[in-house]
């Protein structure tokens, strides 16, 4: 069994764009990114914070804009065109999940698609399913670099992601299509969930509920992808792997905490390097 360490894999990206960085500086160009942080969803603002020591970690400029759990819809919206318009802002990212009041897919829409470093507008999902240029969501990203760092073999193996959300399971999804695998997405109305885990080579899981995977429904020399992550009373953080058990049965293994979290970060960073790459010329 090996760990697929998303930690060291991460910090050999930071130092990549921390370069780049530096070459974008010379030509006058210092990449931006603007965090939109509603409420004070204490995993938000832990997420936030984790996000902005990065950026400083590879001299990316960046901004949060904190606003309070009752913000109008209307004020939202005025400060993402208001960042749409600002040309030192490459990235524009609104941390989710938003107060119920707010509709989420309309706040996301009305980021302009080339600032778009989260990947979750239309235009950029779309873009993906067609299999063209755009910018991926951090978190399905993270987890394609982490398996091709480790020369995994995608094309052709079975891949069952766990999960189908917007933000995680259905780009995944399309993630691995494009790489020619053969891809089941598994979700909440799943009947007989360990038929499906069972006959993967590469189980992907993001569920956020602790345990959900057990040895008994992995198969042997399984790769195994843990993306969710809880915090349980005691204070420890896990995934939805069984991890001590599940381990063992794995050929490579993702550890939680140290392995797609630190690719999340790192996926963000890349896509803001992109964005900043793409810049409108001043000429």
């Amino acid at each position: 069994m090996q760990i697929l360490d998303g930690k060291a894999l991460a910090q050999n990206i930071e130092n990549k764009i921390q370069k780049e960085v530096e070459i974008l500086n010379k030509q006058g160009i210092t990449p931006g990114l603007a965090v939109i942080l509603v409420g004070g969803d204490p995993a938000s603002q832990s997420y936030v914070n984790m996000k902005a020591k990065a950026c400083k970690r590879t001299g990316i400029y960046s901004i949060t804009h904190e606003m309070p759990e009752n913000i109008q819809q209307e004020s939202l919206l005025q400060t993402i065109a208001m960042l749409n318009q600002n040309p030192n802002i490459d990235g524009i990212l609104v941390q989710l999940p938003l107060p119920k009041h707010i509709d989420t897919t309309a706040v996301l829409e009305a980021i302009a698609p080339h600032k778009d470093v989260d990947g979750f507008h239309p235009f950029n999902m779309g873009r993906i399913l067609a299999n063209l240029d755009g910018f991926i969501p951090a978190t399905p990203m993270g987890v394609i670099t982490l398996l091709k760092h480790y020369h995994i073999t995608l094309q052709g193996k079975n891949v069952v992601v766990v999960g189908a959300s917007n933000i995680v399971g259905k780009p995944l999804g399309a993630l691995f299509l494009n790489e020619n695998a053969t891809i089941t997405l598994c979700h909440i109305y799943t009947q007989d969930l360990a038929k499906f885990t069972k006959e993967a080579d590469i189980l992907c899981v993001a569920v956020g509920k602790p345990n959900l995977i057990t040895k008994d429904i992995v198969k042997e020399n399984a790769v195994v992808v843990d993306i969710g992550i809880s915090k349980l009373e005691d204070g420890r953080i896990v995934g939805d792997v069984d991890y001590p058990n599940v381990s063992p049965k794995c050929s490579f293994i993702t550890p939680v905490p140290g392995g797609v979290g630190p690719m999340t970060i790192a996926s963000l960073l890349q896509n803001t390097l992109k964005a900043a790459k793409l810049r409108p010329s001043k000429h």
